[in-house]
């Protein structure tokens, strides 16, 4: 090793001062290295600082980990003292090394000269010498030691030379590992502190400062309750901290929210508590970090309030519409908002519309007539008797909040409620007074609109809850609203509809099928059981001049009035166009057309043209489930036919099929009411169509009623066309 490995400072050194005094006298005598059977008198033994308890103190501290090692020369450089330190750096016992010269014993013979040099300075008084240096290990090898040596001065005006030495590498590597803990705390985006035993701050790195909103001189030496008073849970927070402290086991990850000083924002953070102890277990104090969660806590609170106004949308779709009852449907309607939405609730219908007149005009200034069906409250309130009883009937002015939202077809919010307000939302002083005395916060008034038609209105109110209604509770309402209206408005014009859709369906449909020298016909029509509409379904079998025959079977997608007249048309229009005698592919192309020009109208079909003189049938597919082919003495199949697109949909080609067809083989065309249900698979659903097809000898007539009864349930919800067709001779 060269010279520059002996460099060092001459002088005091910055790291050594609370050594490093020059001339330091010790309290009594010579120095001398205590032997360890030497005795101590009673009051010469060391006292714990910490503990005040007499004895010697167990090890720590940085000294400890870096095994200072210390060694006394006389003035001649003789080692006068040598510590056990010495013996683990060096590797000379205490009585190999006392009396010998240090500079022979530690120094190669290239350092000597160096080392007698810097021995006469510091013995000299030219001050202090620290630095790193190569020593000689007892077992031949070279180490480089860290020295700190210094000149002592005795009673009697003796000089001696202190040396403190510790090994260079290790030094290092505990500078760097306490360079690094520095740098993370200071530079940590997570909160940082560490308190004493006392729960005292003792170091805050900047993270925390801005947490807090506190800089490090308003924590330093505070206590937690003293510097953190801002916080309502402090006392909570300095409990849990003295819960580590007492047990060692930590807490992580505690959540806590509120303010910052001087910031009244709400806050979140997520807080972790861990006990501090040295090497021996002793408790040195408490550590806690600190990260701030606020953006994701608040993420976490809307996403739980957007759950909470999924579910009640879920709920409401369960709860509103059980029945066809008007008053209990207006009932659970207002059972659902209250107590999530509002602490009251009304709901109340137009009374025009229960008359069969038309609701209000958007121009209209006349006052608005309602009858009131339900109301529900979450608690007895003055608020209630301000509502109109269920069952009455009450005339709102046109400068009513609620007449101004019937007529307008969109909510009406008052977010804060003052004074001023409370005659636009009552119908009378009197109800105003009464809302006055109940404390009514917020209002918010939602039109009941189904089809297109206002209906009524969904009064809500908070007199307790003291958040006002906002955007989400505008969306939430007239979510909540639209669905019950609907309900309402199907117990209005229900048994109307039905019986007029039923009576238009039945009128349009064949009622006995035509004569065809080459083809039997047999079908069926029912429609849904346990619906409130009719369906779209329709069927037709048409007879043509050259003996051929047409068999079609269509599903207007949606049920009711509109379902049943889109039927009719697509109906009137396939018999129009199968006079022309069109390949299957140009008449569904055609019913395409005609289909996207009804608005809003879906369909599926499947158009079939047998020719007896051919023993054929030509079929076309727009979206439907496939025919049944069943070949006489052959088991039924499922026609592998190129689906389709559904009527309506448009620029989708269609393709025609041509399917042999020998006497006796029939040909089954149907709508998916007869086979889909909503807790069996289609697949399954098929192969039973299939096995109860395959007795043959039945007349067709029986048939499409045994397939009825075996696959209808009385709770069907879709109606079913249903055609048979079964091939005759063959026509010359």
């Amino acid at each position: 090793m060269d010279a520059s490995d002996t460099s060092g400072t001459s002088g005091t050194s910055g790291t050594s001062d609370a050594l490093g005094a020059e001339d330091a006298r010790p309290a009594r005598g010579r120095p001398s290295a205590e032997h360890p059977s030497a005795a101590r008198p009673p009051a010469e033994r060391p006292v714990d600082a910490l503990t005040g308890r007499s004895g010697a103190s167990a090890p720590s501290g940085l000294l400890d980990v870096l095994n200072v090692a210390a060694v006394v020369l006389d003035a001649e450089g003789r080692i006068a003292l040598w510590s056990p330190q010495a013996e683990q750096l060096f590797g000379w016992a205490a009585q190999e090394a006392l009396g010998r010269p240090a500079a022979a014993l530690l120094a190669s013979k290239d350092h000597l000269s160096l080392v007698t040099e810097l021995f006469a300075r510091v013995m000299g008084g030219a001050g202090d010498w620290a630095g790193a240096f190569p020593v000689r290990h007892k077992d031949g090898s070279q180490r480089l030691v860290e020295f700190r040596n210094m000149r002592l001065l005795d009673e009697h005006g003796d000089l001696y030379a202190l040396g403190i030495a510790t090994d260079r590498t290790r030094l290092r590597q505990l500078e760097r590992d306490l360079a690094l803990s520095a740098r993370l705390v200071a530079q940590s985006p997570i909160g940082l502190a560490v308190l004493d035993t006392e729960l005292r701050y003792v170091l805050v790195n900047p993270t925390l400062e801005r947490i807090n909103g506190l800089p490090a001189v308003q924590h330093i030496g505070r206590g937690v309750r003293e510097a953190l008073s801002f916080l309502d849970d402090a006392e909570a927070v300095e409990a849990a901290m003295r819960q580590v402290l007492a047990t060692g086991r930590p807490l992580v990850d505690q959540f806590t929210a509120g303010h910052t000083h001087g910031d009244r924002t709400e806050h979140a953070w997520s807080v972790s508590y861990y006990r501090l102890e040295d090497a021996t277990g002793r408790v040195l104090g408490l550590a806690t970090s600190v990260v701030d969660v606020t953006q994701s806590h608040q993420a976490a609170k809307e996403v739980a309030h957007s759950r909470r106004r999924l579910a009640l949308i879920a709920d409401a779709t369960v709860r509103i519409g059980t029945t066809l009852d008007l008053d209990q449907t207006a009932g659970e309607l207002a059972d659902v908002v209250v107590p999530e939405l509002a602490d009251i609730a009304a709901v109340d219908i137009l009374d025009s519309v229960l008359e069969g007149r038309p609701s209000l005009k958007s121009s209209s200034h006349e006052p608005a007539v309602f009858r009131a069906l339900a109301l529900a409250a979450a608690f007895p309130s003055e608020a209630v008797r301000a509502a109109d009883p269920p069952g009455d009937v009450a005339q709102y002015d046109a400068d009513r909040l609620v007449t101004q939202s019937v007529t307008t077809g969109h909510p009406v919010l008052v977010a804060h409620v003052q004074a001023s307000d409370l005659s636009r939302i009552a119908r009378d002083d009197d109800a105003a007074a009464l809302l006055a005395r109940a404390g009514l916060r917020s209002y918010l008034a939602v039109p009941l609109i189904a089809r297109g038609e206002v209906l009524g209105a969904l009064d809500l109110k908070r007199t307790r809850n003291p958040l006002p209604f906002d955007d989400d509770d505008i969306v939430l309402a007239g979510e909540l609203a639209a669905r019950a209206a609907v309900c309402i408005d199907n117990a209005r014009w229900y048994r109307n509809a039905h019986h007029t859709a039923l009576a238009l369906q039945q009128h349009l449909l064949p009622h006995h099928p035509p004569y065809s020298a080459g083809l039997e016909v047999a079908y069926r029509y029912r429609p849904a059981a346990a619906s409130s509409e009719i369906g779209g379904d329709w069927f037709d079998a048409i007879a043509q001049p050259d003996d051929s025959m047409v068999l079609v079977v269509g599903d207007v997608m949606g049920s009711g009035i509109n379902a049943a007249a889109s039927m009719g048309q697509l109906r009137t229009a396939t018999r129009t166009l199968a006079e022309l005698a069109l390949d299957p592919t140009q008449v569904l192309q055609q019913l395409d057309r005609t289909t996207a020009a009804l608005e809003e109208t879906i369909a599926t079909c499947v158009y079939a043209v047998y020719d007896p003189h051919r023993s054929e049938c030509r079929i076309a597919v727009a979206g439907h489930l496939p025919p049944v082919l069943i070949r006489s003495g052959q088991p039924p199949e499922l026609l592998d036919l190129p689906t389709g697109a559904p009527l309506g949909v448009g620029g989708i080609p269609f393709e025609t099929t041509t399917v042999p067809m020998a006497p006796d083989d029939q040909l089954v065309l149907y709508t998916d009411g007869l086979v889909e249900t909503r807790d069996e698979p289609i697949d399954e659903r098929l192969d039973v169509l299939l096995g109860l097809l395959a007795d043959t000898s039945n007349p067709l007539e029986e048939t499409c009623d045994r397939l009825l009864d075996a696959l209808r349930r009385p709770d069907d919800h879709d109606d079913v066309a249903l055609v048979i067709a079964r091939a005759k001779h063959r026509v010359g």
